[in-house]
């Protein structure tokens, strides 16, 4: 992939040399965190990765013009950000400060979180009176796939903001570099980050689950692309057992990779009880296989595409993330919280009520969203040309959903500290 990078990504070499190994020269991007994995195993996560990626550059039904969801949620944990971001401080106080943005995607939103840590780490040492130098490097992560060209693109006009908010007398030098791999293998030296963020992202699997099909290769969940109340008992043990395999690597990655004293913000789709509520992911996907359906009702794509279509996400209840977290005993936990947010991305009221005359304006809203997200998956599958149908019927779909309940997403965060 052509990176169009920062400038100043030069003055990373040199700019913290870790112990155990030297520093990064480029990317490392590891198709399988598990060496042990099977081929089959090793084929699906690399199918993944290279079809898992948002909607890029900055058009009608892109990431970037589509991402209000994911933005209201980095303000809403942006006070969680600053208490972890001022604990690891000043227990460290590092001269040279590493931040690792996990799933960054492209859009305005990667910079919102640049930019928060920043702000922070600026107030924090006004407040305490700090004269020594500081250097904040910035690592950009997500898959392959993703836009990063769009990225860099938006660097120098990210850059110009702040120094006009800054009256160009920023305190805190920092850089941003690109770093294209899977979170579900190493990406880093040991013990040479202090902090990761991720939003959004932490839902993601690394690979389809293995035992969706039968040992005749026939799929358990027909007519579905995620599980749902009427799926199988072993298709939702299959997803639940993919997401303790897959969250439990990443925990002993990131420890692996973090300074003792380090942290990480999570957040990520997730669900408040083993049960679904009405407004978790299994109906927001439910709703999608339903456009699907009808699409094979009409002969216009074939039903053996959409039985071999299963998307690689879990919507984990927060007692399953507790759990594992607790087996894996890797990190202290610093802080929990539970918050909703409504399918509808412009929908900001915090009560059950959705105006009426708004119905259709929602749906297409939720569907814009899905698209910008999902699409790149939908094409590996089915092609281009069902796209603008697909969505409208979808549209349609979640519009009858919405007339008879307004549905929330619900949102985990969780804060966690490396264990000494």
């Amino acid at each position: 992939m052509n990176l169009q990078l920062d400038s100043n990504a030069q003055a990373l070499r040199g700019l913290y040399n870790p112990p155990c190994i030297s520093m990064l020269h480029k990317p490392h991007i590891s198709y399988s965190p598990n060496p042990q994995a099977s081929h089959r195993e090793r084929e699906m996560a690399l199918k993944v990765e290279q079809a898992l990626h948002m909607v890029g550059g900055a058009g009608e039904t892109s990431y970037a013009t589509n991402s209000r969801l994911q933005e209201k949620a980095i303000y809403r944990t942006k006070p969680v950000l600053a208490t972890t971001i001022q604990e690891m401080y000043k227990g460290l106080l590092p001269e040279h400060m590493v931040v690792v943005d996990l799933g960054c995607s492209s859009g305005s939103n990667t910079f919102v979180v640049v930019s928060q840590v920043l702000n922070i780490i600026v107030e924090l040492r006004r407040m305490m009176g700090m004269k020594k130098p500081l250097e904040v490097q910035f690592f950009l992560n997500d898959l392959p796939g993703n836009d990063f060209n769009y990225v860099f693109q938006s660097l120098d006009e990210f850059k110009k903001k702040v120094e006009e908010e800054t009256k160009r007398e920023l305190l805190v030098p920092y850089y941003v570099v690109g770093v294209p791999g899977s979170f579900y293998g190493r990406l880093f030296p040991c013990a040479s980050v202090h902090f990761f963020h991720s939003s959004y992202c932490l839902m993601w699997l690394s690979q389809v689950p293995e035992e969706l099909e039968n040992q005749q290769g026939v799929s358990l969940n027909k007519g579905n692309i995620y599980w749902t109340e009427t799926s199988p008992l072993q298709v939702e043990k299959a997803y639940r057992e993919q997401y303790k395999k897959d969250f439990s690597t990443f925990l002993r990655l990131r420890h692996t990779e973090l300074n003792t004293g380090g942290g990480m913000l999570l957040t990520f789709l997730g669900r408040r009880k083993r049960t679904p509520g009405h407004g978790d992911l299994c109906h927001l996907w439910r709703l999608l296989a339903e456009a699907l359906n009808s699409m094979v009702l009409e002969e216009i794509i074939p039903e053996e595409k959409v039985n071999t279509f299963h998307l690689p996400i879990y919507g984990p209840s927060l007692e399953e993330v507790m759990s594992i977290i607790h087996q894996e005993g890797l990190f202290d936990l610093d802080g929990v919280e539970i918050f909703e947010s409504s399918w509808d991305p412009f929908d900001d009221s915090e009560d059950d009520s959705l105006d009426l005359s708004n119905y259709t304006k929602s749906a297409k809203n939720v569907a814009d969203c899905i698209r910008a997200v999902v699409q790149p998956l939908i094409v590996h599958q089915f092609g281009e040309a069902i796209l603008d149908d697909l969505f409208t019927l979808y549209a349609q779909n979640v519009l009858k959903h919405l007339l008879k309940e307004k549905a929330n997403h619900t949102i985990l965060v969780i804060a966690l500290k490396k264990t000494v």
